[in-house]
């Protein structure tokens, strides 16, 4: 049954990249700010995961995703320019198809809001197997403006690899 049925737009999970809130300090509510856009456009939000910035927990998260069969995975945090930055390299290893323009169009919503967070970003979006995958900047406002960027624009990716995994 395609996950874009009566107004579901399908199973989303949320990967946190913190290694503060990893490591026990305070939860900034950045996962509760993401669960609640994604709710409002539709989605039914699985969990949220709070992994480190270390390429091979990433990388563990997002192919159990992937695996586990939600239709949607979006990542928050580690997708600055530093060193400890890795989410949009591993997130393109595990791809198998990137959506530069998805990701270019969260990128100039966030030009055009003045999200500074947006604008620097280098995160990524694109499909592996049947789940798609974006990266989000990490900073309040980049969640709100990136999601409302990108929420419609899933639920149509959503959309068109549910019909083609019928056929």
């Amino acid at each position: 049954m395609p996950s874009t049925i009566a107004g579901h737009a399908g199973r989303a999970l949320i990967v946190t990249v913190s290694d503060r809130l990893f490591h026990g300090e305070e939860d900034d509510g950045i996962g509760a700010l993401v669960t609640e856009l994604l709710v409002e456009a539709g989605f039914a939000v699985d969990g949220i995961v709070v992994v480190p910035s270390d390429s091979v927990m990433v990388r563990n998260a997002l192919n159990t995703a992937v695996i586990g069969g939600v239709d949607l995975v979006i990542t928050t945090g580690g997708t600055g320019v530093s060193a400890r930055d890795v989410v949009p390299d591993v997130t393109s290893e595990v791809l198998d198809r990137e959506l530069d323009g998805v990701a270019q169009a969260i990128r100039w919503s966030g030009t055009t809001a003045g999200v500074l967070e947006a604008v620097v970003s280098r995160g990524v979006v694109g499909v592996s197997g049947s789940t798609l995958v974006a990266n989000i900047a990490g900073s309040r406002a980049a969640i709100r403006d990136g999601l409302a960027t990108f929420c419609p624009l899933a639920r149509y990716l959503i959309g068109e690899l549910s019909t083609f995994q019928e056929i």
